[in-house]
């Protein structure tokens, strides 16, 4: 099959850069819808799904490539080779950060100019003086429920995840998207994302990279996103006012701000 079939490519816009949008666990590309409009005005822009998401083929899913973040890390970079004009901006919201910073980091690629990380953690377990957010036993317990009952876990955090209290339809959007997606792909997935550990990445990622941080966020904690503005090189940290792990969909004005920023200070 070909790339687009795959991943269920989607291209927009026309302009002088390309920015690729991934979605987060549980997610597909719909859920950039209230971002990606307004850069498709300006921009090419690509949404893709990753590998056993959203309209994605699941006939490409193969257990053995995708237990790593870098069986996906190299299907974006050959969504990126095959579909980018003019300089590449990488914009990953949560698990899909770190896909594409391993996509740029696959044998020294420069194929990315920036990156736009939104919600992103390199590691949800505390470690020492690391606070991921998460003991490792929280993780366990949580693994263990989503093997036991995946659809009721999915009904119960999907509403936490999103935050947005005043907005319930986002939280049963997403919980909506949880549920559509094939449950042993899901499991595996989140064991695969939630077990990662890519502290020891992020001092290779010297492209300019923003990370757009929520005020309170249950999945990747205020810290998490000091402790990236640390340790990446060249890193712009924009903490947006707003309660959740999805502030392109329940802060989209604040998150388009930030990004418009960024590019302009980037001469992108």
């Amino acid at each position: 099959m070909n790339i687009q079939q795959r991943n269920n490519v989607k291209v927009s816009g026309e302009g002088p850069a390309t920015l690729f949008f991934a979605h987060g666990f549980g997610c597909d590309q719909n859920m950039w819808r209230f971002l990606q409009p307004a850069f498709a005005a300006r921009y090419r822009t690509v949404l893709f799904d990753l590998v056993g998401s959203g309209n994605s083929d699941l006939r490409a899913y193969d257990r053995a490539k995708y237990a790593s973040l870098q069986g996906y890390a190299d299907d974006v970079l050959e969504i990126a080779q095959a579909y980018g004009q003019g300089p590449r901006v990488f914009v990953g919201h949560s698990v899909s950060a770190m896909i594409g910073m391993l996509a740029h980091l696959r044998e020294d690629n420069d194929l990315f100019a920036a990156h736009v990380m939104v919600g992103p953690s390199p590691c949800y377990i505390n470690d020492g003086d690391y606070v991921g957010g998460f003991e490792r036993s929280d993780i366990e317990g949580l693994l263990d429920t989503l093997d036991s009952n995946y659809l009721g876990w999915s009904s119960t955090m999907a509403p936490a995840i999103m935050g947005a209290p005043d907005r319930p339809e986002l939280g049963a959007e997403l919980a909506n998207s949880f549920c559509r997606t094939d449950p042993e792909i899901a499991k595996q997935f989140a064991r695969v994302t939630f077990m990662s550990d890519n502290r020891a990445d992020l001092p290779r990622l010297t492209a300019p990279t923003l990370i757009v941080q929520c005020s309170e966020d249950l999945i990747a904690p205020r810290c998490v996103g000091d402790y990236m503005h640390r340790t990446l090189p060249r890193s712009t940290l924009v903490v947006v006012d707003n309660q959740g792990h999805c502030p392109h969909m329940s802060a989209p004005g604040a998150c388009s701000d930030a990004i418009d920023s960024f590019l302009e200070a980037h001469g992108i």
